[in-house]
C-alpha cells in the first residue's frame, strides 16, 4: 500500500486526536509507521482517540499549534520524514463565537507548522490539509478546481482559504528551492465516519438524538453534499505525501479528494439511510426552521487534478459509506462491540476494496 514508503517512517500528525487525525493516525501504525501526534488536548467526549487507545501506540505530544516555540521544538526534536498537518478549529458555528480563536488557529497555527517545517534540517514531505470551505462558494453545480477563487462569506472559509494563501507564501519565499522539503495542500469535505462526535454536525447530532431515542433535528433538508467515508480523503492525502515523495513536479501543488459523483444527496436522505443500520421504530428525524448561521446549499470538488496527476480515485460506492457509517454507530451504541477491532476491520476491508478495484495507490511499484 502506498508504495510502502510510511514503513519504519517518522511521521508526525497534527490534529491526531480528532476524528480524521484518529483514523489517519490510526491507518497509520498499521502501515508501520513511528506515529508523533500534536494537538492541543481531547476535543469531544466520547473521543474515539481515546477509545482506540492511540495514546499508548504512538508519541502522543499536548501542544497548540499557535505556540510556535513549543511546535517547532517538537517537530524538530522528532526529526519526521512526513507531516500531516489536520489540526484546526473546525466547526463553523464555533467560528461565529470564537472568530478570532479560529483565525489565530487555522492561519496563524498553519503558519507556525510551515515555518518549524522550513528550519528542517532533514528531508521531509509535508501535506496541510484544509478544506473545500476554502473555496468562495458561489453554489454553482460544478465542482469548484485548485485554481478556483479562495476565501469565503464567514469566518470559518475565510480562515482556510487564507491557510491557503499561507501555504503558497511559505512555499514560494522558502521552500521552493529546498530540494530536501515537498509540501503541497489538500482539500476535502463533507466527511463522514464512525467516531466523529463533534458538535453541529448531521451524523453525530443523529446518533446522539437517536441513541436517547429522539429524532434528530435539522436544519436544511434539501440541502445536498458529495458525502464521503472519512477513509476515502486519508487515502488521497497519504497517496499525496507518496508521491511527493518521489515526483519533484508535485511541490508545492494543491489537490482535491472528493466522492463519485453518485454521492451528491440530500441530508434526509443521509439520515434515512444511515437510521436503517439503527434498527429502532421512532422516527429519525424532524425539521426545524431555525438556520442560525449561513449555510451552503451545494458545494463539491472537481478532483480531475488529482485522478490525472496521482490516478486517484474514490473506492467506495455511495451505499458502502452509508453501510461503514452506520455499522460502526451501531456497533458502539446499540451492540456493544469492540469498536477498535472495528475499525480495523473497516480499514482492513477498505483497502481490500481499493485493491480489488484496481486503484493505484494499492499497487507496488
Amino acid at each position: 500500500m502506498f508504495n510502502n514508503v510510511y514503513k519504519d517512517k517518522k511521521v508526525i500528525v497534527t490534529g491526531h486526536t480528532g476524528f480524521k487525525g484518529t483514523w489517519l493516525t490510526r491507518w497509520l501504525t498499521m502501515l508501520g509507521a513511528e506515529v508523533m501526534g500534536i494537538s492541543d488536548g481531547i476535543p469531544t467526549t466520547p473521543s474515539m482517540f481515546e477509545i482506540l487507545g492511540l495514546e499508548q501506540k504512538i508519541h502522543h505530544r499536548v501542544i497548540d499549534i499557535r505556540d510556535a516555540a513549543a511546535l517547532a521544538q517538537a517537530i524538530h526534536g522528532f526529526e519526521p520524514d512526513f507531516v500531516f498537518h489536520l489540526a484546526a478549529q473546525a466547526i463553523v458555528s464555533t467560528s461565529y463565537m470564537d472568530p478570532l480563536g479560529t483565525i489565530s488557529t487555522n492561519v496563524l497555527g498553519t503558519a507556525n507548522v510551515l515555518d518549524a517545517i522550513r528550519q528542517l534540517s532533514k528531508p521531509c514531505v509535508a501535506v496541510i490539509i484544509t478544506s473545500d470551505k476554502c473555496y468562495e462558494n458561489v453554489e454553482w453545480e460544478w465542482g469548484y478546481r485548485e485554481t478556483d477563487h479562495l476565501g469565503g462569506k464567514d469566518i470559518y472559509s475565510a480562515s482556510k482559504g487564507a491557510a491557503e494563501v499561507i501555504f503558497h507564501a511559505y512555499f514560494h519565499s522558502f521552500l521552493k528551492h529546498r530540494p530536501d522539503i515537498r509540501i503541497a495542500s489538500a482539500r476535502a469535505g463533507n466527511v463522514i465516519g464512525g467516531g466523529d462526535w463533534a458538535k453541529d454536525r448531521i451524523i453525530v447530532d443523529s446518533v446522539l438524538s437517536w441513541n436517547d431515542h429522539k429524532p434528530v433535528q435539522i436544519r436544511s433538508p434539501e440541502a445536498t453534499r458529495p458525502w464521503q467515508h472519512v477513509l476515502e480523503p486519508l487515502s488521497g492525502y497519504l497517496w499525496l505525501g507518496a508521491n511527493l515523495a518521489t515526483n519533484e513536479k508535485l511541490n508545492g501543488e494543491s489537490f482535491n479528494f472528493g466522492p463519485r459523483a453518485e454521492q451528491n444527496r440530500r441530508v434526509i436522505e443521509l439520515i434515512a439511510d444511515v437510521f436503517e443500520y439503527w434498527n429502532k421504530d421512532f422516527d429519525c428525524y424532524q425539521i426545524t426552521g431555525n438556520v442560525p448561521f449561513h449555510e451552503a446549499g451545494l458545494l463539491k470538488l472537481n478532483c480531475d487534478k488529482a485522478l490525472f496527476h496521482l490516478r486517484w480515485e474514490p473506492t467506495l460506492f455511495y451505499q458502502e459509506c452509508v453501510r461503514m457509517v452506520g455499522e460502526w454507530y451501531a456497533g458502539f451504541y446499540i451492540q456493544d462491540r469492540d469498536v477498535q477491532t472495528l475499525t480495523e476491520q473497516q480499514i482492513e476491508q477498505y483497502m481490500q476494496l481499493a485493491t480489488e478495484r484496481g486503484n493505484r495507490w494499492t499497487h507496488s511499484s
